[in-house]
């Protein structure tokens, strides 16, 4: 038995060197790819937890016009107080949504630049009593005069879930399209190979060698290739988690502080990206073995 698998491994080294630029073109597309797929289910995982703790948590933003008076500052405010439907609210003026507004754009001074408090609106973040009566609230005080608009986390969310979603399918084409094109490549190299000792392949297969002796190294070939891809890929995708959403989107403060990415979700998708990788080696094995798989 250890004498076969040495000699599996010997050959499954032999075809690998003697194709070294396919081999790492392979390699370096499953790696792109399931970075890709890899990297658009962390993004899955974060947005779907980050909705989650939203939804949980769920206020309105009552925003006054520019010029609304104190007077229609003040009656808004009485109305808060007087709604059953109102858990607790906290009142924004102009300066502390100018501040506000500098913490959340902070890394683009440009957007920044011109804007002063006094063109900011005063604002009310209010909290329901329960989630369910947020359209209530904001049908109650989107008519109220100097009321500019009324938003929910519902409108927010529906917007970065509509993008995320279009992101999520076009990189999920684009990671389909990658591997289309890493499993083409694994089938060349293991074509390439099997072509290359087409004389040593007769010889075994005539003195009595199975089809499956013969197989198994150009198999462990492509089962390599695919592995060694994905093992760059989940290093990627381990990247991405810790450098992009675990610091990039840390500041508690911020409308992102309530989305994260947990070390089980990304060590599941690096399981899934290895798991991925290895079946893709080893289709592209079989399908460039197709004329010896035949009896």
């Amino acid at each position: 038995m250890w004498a076969r698998i040495g000699y599996f491994s010997r050959e499954t080294m032999v075809s690998l060197r003697r194709n070294v630029l396919m081999t790492v073109a392979g390699i370096a597309t499953v790696a792109v790819s399931l970075a890709l797929f890899g990297g658009i289910m962390l993004l899955s995982k974060w947005v779907d937890h980050g909705t989650e703790r939203i939804k949980g948590g769920v206020t309105l933003e009552v925003f006054m016009r520019v010029n609304a008076s104190d007077a229609q500052i003040k009656d808004v405010d009485a109305a808060l107080r007087a709604d059953p439907n109102v858990k607790h609210f906290r009142y924004l003026d102009k300066e502390a949504a100018y501040q506000e507004f500098l913490r959340i754009f902070r890394r683009n001074p440009d957007i920044t630049r011109d804007i002063t408090a006094a063109d900011l609106p005063p604002s009310f973040r209010v909290a329901p009593k329960r989630a369910e009566l947020t359209n209530v609230v904001k049908g109650e005080f989107e008519t109220q005069q100097g009321v500019q608009d009324v938003t929910t986390p519902g409108e927010a969310l529906k917007g970065l879930i509509d993008v995320t979603n279009t992101v999520t399918w076009i990189f999920i084409a684009l990671a389909a399209i990658l591997l289309g094109s890493s499993l083409f490549l694994i089938v060349n190299t293991i074509r390439l190979a099997t072509y290359a000792r087409r004389r040593e392949i007769e010889v075994m297969k005539l003195v009595g060698a199975s089809n499956w002796f013969v197989r198994v190294p150009f198999v462990a070939e492509g089962m390599v290739q695919g592995l060694v891809g994905a093992g760059i890929s989940v290093a990627l995708v381990l990247g991405l988690k810790h450098w992009g959403f675990d610091q990039a989107f840390a500041d508690p403060g911020s409308f992102f502080g309530d989305f994260f990415v947990t070390t089980g979700d990304a060590t599941l998708i690096a399981l899934y990206v290895l798991l991925i990788g290895v079946v893709i080696g080893a289709i592209g094995a079989f399908v460039g073995l197709w004329r010896f798989l035949r009896v």
